[in-house]
């Protein structure tokens, strides 16, 4: 016999890095990505009439959620036709810290907090299995054919290995990793970064091969030296990888700039985050003051916000 619905169902889910190996993930190559503790919480309530989807970008019927939010209409409704439930009679409510189009995985992390929160609304158990079988339905509308890479990610509370065909693997680094992520302030403009590799390729296909054949040494040789608890290694091999970015044409003047900066500032290492052209970059500090002292760096360098966390710590601070 079923419990009977809660009034009220709040869940959380926290946001996502990746570490290295971005894009070239596309071509079936390994990537690294780290939980990254900027949170969105969503709470369920019971309410009349068409569901009302409130948050901070869109607030009004489900029905009515505007295209950049129709992955997530659709990740709901299909939970709710499984669960046999009405689409109708719920107001879903969104409070998010985490920068929408910056390749921090917010539209994954959006769509675990509601489907946790709608099958703990009606007492139903959710296996991870259905959790990223419901998410991917709202990640393939946001991103095409989603890798499942954020999703992944945002379900570990460890950094992960992650191959397409294979699946993740955790990784246990020995050492607590202190970053720094800067936000340019613009959208990241991933489909058009990836048409622009997929172009490339096509045009040079021995050239392109070349590079992401080294961002999957970098990203093999940044696990390594994870598992080893060398952080210096980890941060000079961010910078590598950067460079083949830049390389394949998926960075832009302002991310080079902040890495610039903050390599001068003392980061053990720098990189772009996430699909490039805008978005996010990262720096690797040696401790958690350092990180403070970059983060505040990038700030006076023209970023729109920063953040700095320990990885062995749930907490992140902010930086405007």
């Amino acid at each position: 016999m079923n419990k009977l619905p809660a009034k009220l169902s709040t869940s959380n889910a926290h946001s996502k890095i990746i570490l290295a190996g971005e894009h070239a993930v596309v071509y079936g190559k390994p990537a690294i990505a780290i939980p990254f503790p900027l949170k969105v919480s969503s709470t369920i309530e019971r309410s009349r009439g068409n569901i009302i989807f409130e948050s901070d970008i869109y607030t009004g019927f489900l029905d009515d959620m505007p295209l950049q939010l129709k992955g997530i209409s659709n990740c709901i409704k299909q939970i709710l036709n499984y669960l046999n439930k009405p689409i109708s009679d719920l107001r879903i409510r969104i409070i998010s810290s985490i920068p929408i189009g910056r390749g921090l995985g917010s539209s994954a992390a959006i769509s675990i907090s509601i489907v946790r929160s709608l099958f703990s609304f009606f007492g139903q158990k959710l296996t991870q299995k259905q959790l990223f079988s419901f998410v991917q339905v709202a990640e393939n509308y946001a991103h095409g054919n989603s890798s499942g890479l954020d999703i992944m990610a945002e379900l570990s509370e460890y950094p992960i290995w992650f191959e397409k065909r294979i699946g993740i693997t955790y990784i246990k680094n020995q050492k607590p990793l202190y970053v720094v992520v800067a936000d340019t302030g613009n959208s990241a403009n991933t489909r058009v970064a990836v048409e622009n590799v997929r172009k490339r390729y096509n045009d040079n296909p021995e050239k392109v091969q070349r590079i992401l054949n080294k961002i999957e040494q970098i990203t093999i040789d940044i696990k390594k030296a994870l598992l080893k608890g060398n952080t210096d290694l980890v941060g000079r091999l961010l910078t590598y990888n950067h460079n083949e970015l830049v390389n394949i044409g998926v960075s832009d003047k302002f991310l080079n700039k902040l890495v610039e900066k903050s390599l001068k500032a003392g980061a053990l290492g720098a990189k772009l985050t996430g699909g490039g052209l805008g978005g996010c970059m990262i720096a690797l500090a040696k401790d958690i003051e350092q990180a403070k002292i970059i983060s505040n760096r990038l700030i006076k360098s023209g970023a729109y916000q920063s953040w700095y966390f320990s990885t062995n710590e749930d907490i992140v601070m902010e930086v405007k």
